[in-house]
């Protein structure tokens, strides 16, 4: 339930991009200082082009006179293994000599050029770390009583799992904007997120999701976790409403479509069951889930064939599903043998 709702909102990337960019800055800027030496620099493909005078000026520590001669060598620069170089160097000079914003314009082309390359982005991502921890500086410096910086320590204490504390946070963002948008949906979040929160919390996390709707009608997140608190409470009527508006407010919203149709299932309005399942089937072709339930709502009405189809579907995608996980088993188990077999110290 609340995976979905995260995934949605788009909250766990930032608060874990922020997390990481807090505990990992040194790590950030000895990597990035690393780069120009322990990048492989291919032959130049024309002596004393400026693209290559650009680049021997960033790799022999002239990163202020390069920067600018990089910037332009990008934008012109077709060889493809040079482009890379150019891109890296700058990267580098940018984040390295107090010019972190200008890493930009080489990030922009690194990613749209090289998308796969490790060693790009492994660069990029220290890069925006560093990015990340700056801004968050200076938002500590300039606005230390603000609510984004509750915000900002609420989400690292969430990727910590302190999810007490992270309500604490939220709720001194209410005290500060009881009207601010997203903030009551995360503190219900938080609630939620415990591995057994009583039902005094998640009661109090159901509040939180109704005002936070009052304040943003159209959060469908929001909608769809209400929708799941009631269908973990077997409140069908209450929980079809919902995931209803979650499938409108959204109509890509596939957990909604999953959740809408399981409960008209559960209240055994089979035919009213097939469309939002139909259309979650089309969003998450491969989940067995789906399969399951669309063949229950088919069976209910009256359609075998139909039924027999989507249950032979059901054993396929979870017998690819368990070959998938048993892979990743093993090869886990081969990443962990070598350690597992060094000899202990003498």
């Amino acid at each position: 339930m609340i995976s979905a709702y995260n995934r949605r909102m788009g909250l766990g990337l930032i608060s874990s991009f922020r997390f990481c960019a807090r505990s990992f800055l040194w790590l950030c800027v000895l990597a990035t200082t690393g780069l120009a030496q322990t990048s492989p620099k291919p032959a130049a493909s024309a002596a004393g082009t400026e693209a290559d005078r650009a680049a021997n000026l960033a790799e022999s520590g002239h990163c202020t006179e390069a920067l600018p001669l990089l910037r332009k060598a990008i934008r012109q620069t077709a060889n493809h293994d040079l482009k890379k170089r150019i891109g890296l160097d700058g990267l580098h000079c940018a984040m390295t000599h107090d010019a972190p914003y200008e890493s930009l314009e080489f990030l922009v082309v690194l990613s749209r050029d090289f998308p796969h390359d490790p060693e790009v982005l492994y660069a990029a991502t220290h890069a925006y770390s560093d990015l990340s921890m700056r801004s968050s500086q200076d938002l500590a410096r300039d606005a230390p009583f603000s609510y984004e910086v509750h915000e900002l320590n609420a989400e690292a204490l969430e990727m910590q799992g302190k999810w007490d504390e992270a309500a604490v946070e939220y709720r001194r963002i209410l005290e500060i904007n009881p009207l601010l948008p997203g903030i009551h949906a995360r503190l219900g979040r938080t609630l939620l997120s415990k591995s057994q929160p009583s039902p005094v919390e998640v009661e109090q996390a159901g509040k939180n999701f109704e005002e936070e709707l009052e304040i943003d009608p159209r959060n469908a997140a929001a909608e769809y976790v209400l929708g799941q608190l009631a269908a973990d409470a077997k409140d069908s009527a209450t929980a079809i409403r919902h995931f209803s508006r979650a499938t409108n407010l959204d109509t890509s919203f596939s957990e909604a479509y999953l959740g809408l149709g399981t409960s008209l299932n559960s209240a055994k309005r089979f035919t009213e069951a097939i469309p939002p399942l139909e259309t979650y089937e089309k969003l998450a072709p491969d989940s067995p889930t789906g399969h399951y339930q669309l063949a229950f709502a088919y069976a209910g009405a009256g359609r075998r064939d139909d039924a027999n189809r989507e249950a032979a579907l059901q054993r396929q995608s979870a017998e690819a599903l368990e070959a998938v996980k048993r892979k990743a088993a093993i090869a886990q188990e081969k990443q962990q043998a070598p350690d597992s077999q060094t000899p202990e110290p003498k």
